[in-house]
């Protein structure tokens, strides 16, 4: 039986913009600050390398893993992606996504707060949108948590494949009545998608969740959750 706790391999999307390379590396840096002796790998499912089968093909055999996706919501590189590269070893397992999760949705708020929104505007929480039905369901149980917080109206806008768009959500928003609409950046970091935001219109765009400690905190619930499995 083995006493050495399983490496975390924090996965995300990957990206080429820098300052969103550096807002996912400071999650794995303060889970390195949290866990001193934990090995702690960096990897990715798209974008960047190494990918997440290069980075458990260097996990010597017989050492246990834990694939922590870096994502906010579980759809195809969590159920296909990772699951097929963490199962191709025994010894290696993967854990939940990040979201849903009361903690991000209260960091969600903060960043709302932090970026000028105020009690009465109109909230469109922006994700980055998936094909996959659990995806869009883990970001709606999100925004349905961040209404039952907000005191104003809460809808949801995608950037990609779900709809309705961010930019069509906002323009649903002022047709409703709203005197200022907020975009909420329910994203990790910087990069393409959140770049986009600031085209759709909104009076306030919140900054992306990361860097913050409580994703720490979701990552090592995440890993704990099964890495004694």
């Amino acid at each position: 039986m083995t006493t050495t706790a399983p490496a975390l391999v924090g996965c995300s999307h990957g990206t080429a913009n820098r300052a969103g390379q550096l807002a996912i590396r400071s999650i794995l840096e303060g889970v390195r600050g949290a866990r001193p002796g934990l090995t702690v790998l960096e990897t990715y499912v798209d974008v960047q390398h190494p990918q997440v089968g290069e980075v458990l093909g260097t996990v010597p055999a017989g050492s246990p893993a834990v694939v922590v996706p870096l994502l906010l919501s579980a759809g195809f590189h969590v159920y296909v992606d990772i699951a097929e590269a963490a199962g191709g070893r025994p010894d290696t397992v993967a854990s939940d996504a990040l979201g849903p999760d009361e903690r991000l949705v209260a960091l969600l708020r903060r960043r709302v707060l932090e970026a000028g929104g105020e009690p009465g505007d109109a909230v469109v929480v922006a994700a980055a949108g998936s094909s996959d039905a659990r995806a869009v369901a883990d970001v709606e149980a999100v925004v349905d948590a961040f209404a039952a917080a907000w005191d104003g109206p809460v809808t949801v806008g995608y950037g990609s494949i779900a709809r309705p768009s961010v930019a069509q959500a906002v323009d649903r928003a002022r047709a409703a009545g709203a005197a200022r609409v907020v975009v909420a950046s329910y994203l990790l970091a910087p990069g393409y998608f959140h770049d986009q935001l600031a085209r759709a219109g909104a009076d306030v765009v919140s900054a992306p969740l990361a860097p913050a400690a409580e994703l720490v905190d979701v990552v090592l619930d995440r890993y704990d959750a099964v890495s004694s499995l």
